[in-house]
This record gives C-alpha cells, sequence and structure tokens, in this order.
C-alpha cells in the first residue's frame, strides 16, 4: 500500500471461514469505528497504570499515546498494524532514577535519549538487515536482560505499594490472577484493567464501611488516610490540555535508562513477527522502520513530559480475536485517546488509583515482565548447560535484581538494571570471543541429572 486509502473488504460486514482484513483493507466505518474503541478498551488499562507507576501524567500519556499511534501508523506508511501505549519496561528505572533524586524531568529525559537510541537502532536495521539483531543480540541475551528488568522492580511492589493497604492488595492480586486464568478472549486480555477496577471499587467500600486506614501512605509515612482519596477528582476540569513539561537531561539517569533499550527491541521485533504471521504477509522488510517509527514516537511523547512508547501485546490479542488487521481501526484508536487525554477528570480518577491496589497489581505485572525473559530463553531453546550462556545470564541477573552497585567515580556508579545487563552483554560477547580464538570446546556445565531431568522420569 502507497499511503493511505483502505479498500472495502468485501461487503465490509463479513468476513468468511479463514478470511482475515489486512491492513490495507477495512470494514465499514462505523464497525471500523467500533473496532477502534475496542482497541482503546483492551490497552487503556496499562497505558495508564504505566505513567502512574512512574509518577507521570496518565492523562499525557494517554494522549500522548494517540499522537505516537498516529507517527507510527504515517512512518510505516499503513502497512505495519500497531498501537503504541505507554511503556511498561521503564518502571524501574522511574524507581532506581527517583531513589537518586531525580524527578519526572530527569526521568523523561533519559526516555528521550533511549527513543532517540532506538530510533538510530531502526536506521541501522534497515539498511543491513533484522540479522544484526540477532548477532547483537541472541536469545540468552535478551531473556537474561528483559527477566532482570522486571524483577528489579520487586522492591518497588514490596515496600512502596503493598505496605499502605496489605488486604486490598492481596485481595486484588487473587482477583487479578483469577481473571487472567479464568475469563477467556477479549475479558482475559483485560484482566489487568478489570483488576484495578475490582481494587477502587474494593477501597471505596472499605472507606464506607471502617473509614480510614492506619498505614503506610504514598510518601512511606505511617499515618490515618483514606484508602481512596479524590479530593483531586472534585478539583480537575472536565475539559482541558494535559500539564506538559520541558525533559532534563542526566547522565547518571540515562545510564540507568539505556539498558531497556535492548527490551525495546525485542518487543518490536516480537510484534513485527506475530502481526506477519497471524496475516500471512510476512513484515521482515518492514523491521527497521517500524522500530525507528517507535524511537521516533518515544522522543515526541518524552519531549513532552510524556512516558515511552511500545508496542502493545493486548492489541494483538484483539486482532488475532477479530481477525481485523486493518490500520483504519489503529487510526480510530489513536484517536479515541486524544479526545480522552483532553479530560483532566478523567485522568485525575485514573491517577487516584490506592496503592493497596498498586500493591496487588503489580506484583503480577512486574513478576510477568521477569518471566517474559524465561518465555523468550524457552521458545529460543537456550541452552543453559552451555558455560556461554549461563555465566553471563547468572551473573547479570544477580546483579540487576540485588541492586549490586559498582563506583566508577566519587560522582558515577553502575549498579541495577544498567549493570546487569552491561554484564550480560559485554560477558556473553566476550566469553564467546575468547572461546572461539582458545578453540575451548564448550561441554555441559551443569551435570547430566539436571540437564536430563524430563528423560529421567519420563
Amino acid at each position: 500500500m502507497s499511503g493511505f486509502g483502505w479498500k472495502l473488504h468485501g461487503d465490509g460486514r463479513h468476513l468468511k471461514p479463514g478470511e482475515v482484513v489486512k491492513p490495507d483493507e477495512r470494514l465499514t466505518w462505523t464497525r471500523t469505528i467500533g473496532l477502534g474503541a475496542q482497541h482503546v478498551v483492551s490497552m487503556i488499562g496499562a497505558c495508564f497504570v504505566a505513567p502512574v507507576l512512574m509518577g507521570l501524567n496518565p492523562s499525557l500519556g494517554l494522549m500522548a499515546s494517540g499522537v505516537a499511534t498516529l507517527l507510527f501508523l504515517v512512518i510505516t506508511r499503513g502497512r505495519v498494524p500497531s498501537y503504541l501505549g505507554s511503556s511498561l519496561s521503564f518502571v524501574g528505572v522511574a524507581a532506581v532514577i527517583g531513589s537518586q533524586g531525580g524527578g519526572p524531568a530527569e526521568l523523561t529525559g533519559a526516555l528521550f535519549v533511549v527513543g532517540l537510541a532506538l530510533a538510530v537502532v531502526g536506521v541501522v536495521v534497515q539498511f543491513l538487515g533484522a540479522r544484526v539483531i540477532h548477532a547483537v543480540l541472541p536469545p540468552a541475551v535478551t531473556g537474561a536482560v528483559v527477566m532482570l528488568i522486571g524483577f528489579n522492580l520487586a522492591p518497588v511492589a514490596a515496600g512502596t505499594y503493598w505496605p499502605q493497604d496489605q488486604w486490598t492488595a492481596l485481595a486484588t492480586m487473587l482477583f487479578t490472577g483469577l481473571a487472567l486464568v479464568v475469563l477467556r478472549g477479549f475479558w482475559s486480555r483485560i484482566a489487568i484493567f478489570l483488576g484495578l477496577v475490582f481494587g477502587y471499587a474494593l477501597s471505596w467500600i472499605l472507606d464506607l464501611a471502617l473509614g480510614k486506614i492506619h498505614s503506610a501512605d504514598s510518601s512511606g509515612k505511617v499515618v490515618d488516610h483514606w484508602r481512596l482519596d479524590l479530593s483531586s477528582v472534585k478539583e480537575a476540569a472536565w475539559v482541558g490540555f494535559p500539564h506538559i513539561h520541558a525533559p532534563s537531561f542526566s547522565a547518571s539517569a540515562i545510564v540507568v535508562a539505556l539498558p531497556v533499550l535492548i527490551a525495546l527491541v525485542a518487543e518490536n521485533v516480537g510484534h513485527i513477527k506475530a502481526v506477519g504471521e497471524m496475516t500471512g504477509d510476512p513484515l521482515d522488510d518492514k523491521l527497521g522502520t517500524a522500530i525507528a517509527a517507535d524511537g521516533a514516537a518515544t522522543m515526541i511523547s518524552t519531549v513532552a513530559g510524556g512516558p515511552a512508547t511500545t508496542t502493545y501485546a493486548e492489541n494483538i490479542g484483539v486482532m488475532a480475536a477479530t481477525r481485523v488487521y486493518s490500520t483504519a481501526a489503529y487510526m480510530c484508536a489513536a484517536f479515541f485517546a486524544l479526545l480522552f487525554g483532553l479530560c483532566p477528570k478523567f485522568g485525575a480518577f485514573v491517577a487516584a488509583i490506592p496503592g493497596g491496589v498498586l500493591g496487588g497489581i503489580t506484583v503480577i505485572l512486574y513478576g510477568m515482565i521477569g518471566l517474559l525473559g524465561a518465555q523468550i530463553w524457552v521458545r529460543n531453546k537456550v541452552d543453559f548447560s552451555q558455560p556461554l550462556n549461563l555465566i553471563p545470564a547468572a551473573a547479570g541477573v544477580i546483579v540487576g535484581i540485588g541492586g549490586v552497585s559498582l563506583k566508577i567515580t566519587d560522582n558515577f556508579e553502575l549498579s541495577g538494571i544498567a549493570l546487569g545487563t552491561l554484564l550480560v552483554l559485554t560477558g556473553y560477547h566476550s566469553l564467546r570471543w575468547l572461546s572461539k580464538a582458545a578453540g575451548t570446546p564448550q561441554g555441559a556445565l551443569l551435570d547430566e541429572g539436571t540437564t536430563r531431568y524430563d528423560d529421567s522420569v519420563a
């Protein structure tokens, strides 16, 4: 498709068995607009949660996601169906930057640099081909980095959110887990959002029934406070433009954020391959363009004080369920997001999510992010009996999760995500080069009983 101008698929109303609506096609505009609304509903939970967890404006995050999606569709010339929502991969980065004394400006400055780096990676991939990604970021490395990014967040869930209301956190966690496992189809894809709604309502009921709770508040002080404080919602206007702010650039914040670049590249590659397989139209020739578009979208979002953006798996699920891959539906979804972002009262209502509710949600969400790294290993059959795969991953994950630090100068140190990623990436490639140079055979490091457990119990 050269530019926009979607063809009507069949009669625009029905799909025959086995048929799909391709990216350059559409159904009737009424149905297309309805599908766009469904895409917004499927992603809105995560799109709002991410800015809240990072201390950014959720209304601006939603509006920025609409702008980012429109920009992505223009750059990819409407060939790649994708919604760019707020990235959850930077929640741990935000926590680290905050602990170092940085604020929203320093955070968005660091995310802007990551967006720039992602755009550069996209351009390189477009010229050299997808093989460059597989060479620099093999599954053993990518899986380890994604894992340490997720599990590095554990102290945030356990130390910041959960103590604010442990029983609501527990109830929210159990409800969300039940929804993820029991529900099917569209409802299972918005289980996180349903968990937020449940926790929100439960906090309101508990406030009415039991009054204030004596626990840690958002600042960590143990005081009497309402679980659900809606005072900011009453003060917010119905219509208005979200507050924006310019980014500020800090070297230490940038170093902390840059490792997430690996996760963003992996997310984009996975999205492109998944969509290509579902539509029967391989999009490898658009891989570099899509990565660059995501980088450019992140730069546009963060320059105004919004979060980084990334492709959303929730929307892939909607496409798989409906068999409609029309980029026209994503165009409609982007306009819906822009309209919602212009309602400050809606944003304030979401920003008022109680800490206990976030505690229950993040326990599951952060763990899921970390286990995505394990999923990368499993799907690519990474063999951890080989020292080359095992040693860099083992060291990097422990350093990243445990918060190990390495002081470089009096004013600069590497720790957590940044240090863990550096160890995995440089360790893997250094050991690989040394092993080849020395001609060292890669024998199994783990004992046979461990590596062949499945065979022994079969």
